[in-house]
């Protein structure tokens, strides 16, 4: 891993106004881990590999030697009402990394499906752990370059970990902020068009149709190469200024509960900038009988 993962920083910064391309804060690199980087440091002791799943059998069928599997249903649990992928109690969240062998000086690296995994990334970010990041382009990325993979179930830590979660607030953001902050933030539906537009009907009838006015729209996908890597950071960044990351303007990503955001949110979080998540998202917004927009 790079030397930021060595040293377990996270670089947050935030853009001055009118800045050139060479003044432009760089990635967290930290926060995005290369397969190269992960074959480097396979066998540091510190290292806790997580591959996210939705079900042990997902694991079982493939994964990197070494990892063991975080269920992805015990870091995003089924909130009230029609809420899901919402944070998990601190006492369970507790356990759950516990026993998966997380610290507090940990490095965790996180990989599985794009959403889960970065969904997963939010959990502990937002929980205050600050060496985590996650393996780009994932298992597909590990095998397209032959690299070994392993099956069969988790093997059971050494010990258990002894992080300690707790939420960090100026992460997230609520719907009530969202509308008191709306001319200070950068709103961001990563969406598709469908969903943005309300031409689905707020999914058939499961939320308000639409978007909360104000937002831009850029879809969480549209961060990805063919090859299910990142692109790189100057394209990254290029996008979210398109869509509204000016200048002193947090970043205030949302989908329909908070998982496909999740991604945006890491990315968001690796060019540096002031990232905040509306979990929830726009079915939390339906509860709350707020209005929304159709169309573009």
């Amino acid at each position: 891993m790079s030397r930021l993962i060595l040293t377990g920083m996270v670089v947050v910064a935030s853009i001055s106004c009118g800045p050139t391309a060479a003044q432009q804060p760089p990635a967290a690199s930290n926060l995005l881990v290369s397969t190269t980087e992960l074959v480097a440091h396979l066998k540091d002791s510190d290292l806790v590999l997580l591959h996210v799943a939705d079900r042990a059998t997902v694991f079982e069928q493939a994964h990197i030697p070494g990892a063991r599997f975080l269920s992805y249903g015990e870091v995003a649990v089924d909130g009230p009402d029609e809420l899901g992928a919402e944070l998990p109690p601190m006492d369970e969240l507790k356990r759950v990394l516990a026993d998966a062998g997380v610290s507090d000086d940990s490095r965790v690296v996180l990989y599985g499906n794009t959403v889960l995994a970065a969904r997963a990334f939010f959990t502990l970010d937002v929980t205050g752990h600050r060496r985590v990041a996650v393996l780009d382009g994932g298992l597909p990325a590990w095998q397209a370059e032959g690299r070994p993979v392993a099956t069969g179930p988790s093997p059971s830590p050494a010990a258990k970990g002894t992080f300690v979660p707790r939420v960090n607030q100026t992460r997230l953001a609520a719907a009530e902020w969202i509308r008191g902050h709306a001319a200070a933030i950068a709103l961001v539906d990563v969406r598709p068009d469908a969903e943005y537009t309300g031409s689905d009907g707020g999914m058939g009838g499961v939320h308000a149709p639409g978007h909360i006015d104000g937002a831009r729209q850029l879809t969480w996908n549209a961060l990805m190469a063919p090859d299910g890597r990142f692109l790189p950071p100057a394209q990254l960044r290029e996008k979210l200024s398109a869509a509204g990351a000016a200048p002193g303007k947090p970043v205030v990503v949302y989908c329909m509960v908070g998982m496909r955001a999740s991604v945006m949110y890491l990315v968001a979080r690796h060019l540096g900038l002031d990232a905040k998540l509306y979990d929830g998202s726009i079915v939390d917004w339906t509860l709350r009988k707020l209005p929304t927009k159709t169309g573009r």
